[in-house]
């Protein structure tokens, strides 16, 4: 453990980071170039615009770049080239705390800690008042089985979170996004491991989720985006289609095929 902490950081704040304020939540990929260290680029001069409010849905085969979007806004890693910016401002010009304050992340499988639920769900807000906590999860459909538990709130969750099912470790997650309440909002892949009782239930948490906020969704499952204001399509770290589910469909590319696919071969 000292090795790792002893470890030197790869991304780095500068040494006087300007203050990130996000208003609209605006998200602009310009000319962005970027490879793993193991090799293969993944984008060349890649573009995308995200509007402040707009929700957009990622998809695309595996190796096109999705989950790689994701880590580049979150900075978990650095573009190569170009740029990354919200509301204007370069990603890389502020501190990665302030960054991340104002992102809310949903991945597939949600980290928990062996802690307490109220202690998990509070985690990106540690001064909610048990109200707030009580309130998310109640907007997440989590207060429904954490009130069935002997403990309830107090209820030790178990190393990762082994005492929960994965519905019920994605409906904390999902809590804990809605009680941060960012502007920015990630899904990644959030409801892809879950069977189609807890999906239903999942998918009228995040719809309160995401309101109001810019959203990027990234999904296998094609039904979880269809109502998106956009849909892009991602092939080989470009942008193959984009546009919203009726207009993808009318033009019988790559998203229609993956719709028919998906859909047991009848396209509305």
């Amino acid at each position: 453990m000292v090795e790792i902490i002893d470890e030197e950081k790869e991304i780095r704040d500068t040494e006087n980071p300007s203050k990130l304020v996000v208003q609209k939540g605006e998200i602009e990929f310009r000319e962005v170039s970027f490879s793993y260290k193991s090799g293969g680029k993944i984008f060349d001069k890649f573009n995308l615009k995200i509007q402040g409010g707009e929700k957009v849905g990622l998809i695309g085969s595996s190796g096109a770049g999705k989950s790689t979007i994701t880590k580049l806004i979150l900075r978990f890693t650095d573009v190569t080239e170009g740029e990354i910016l919200v509301d204007g401002t370069d990603i890389r010009s502020v501190a990665q705390d302030d960054l991340r304050r104002e992102i809310s992340y949903v991945p597939q499988e949600p980290i928990l800690f062996h802690r307490t639920l109220k202690e998990n769900i509070a985690y990106g807000m540690p001064e909610a008042s048990m109200e707030e906590i009580i309130k998310s999860a109640k907007k997440a459909h989590a207060d429904e089985f954490i009130s069935r538990l002997k403990d309830g709130y107090d209820t030790l969750v178990g190393e990762r979170g082994v005492k929960l099912s994965g519905g019920e470790r994605q409906r904390v997650a999902i809590a804990r996004a809605m009680l941060k309440n960012a502007p920015i909002l990630i899904l990644d892949e959030a409801t892809s491991s879950l069977d189609s009782e807890s999906e239903k239930l999942i998918q009228e948490s995040l719809d309160v989720l995401m309101k109001d906020k810019t959203v990027i969704v990234i999904a296998h499952r094609l039904s979880t985006i269809q109502k998106m204001d956009r849909i892009v399509v991602l092939e080989d770290g470009k942008v193959a289609e984009e546009g919203t589910h009726k207009e993808l469909l009318s033009r019988e590319g790559r998203y229609a095929t993956l719709w028919k696919h998906q859909s047991g071969g009848f396209i509305e």
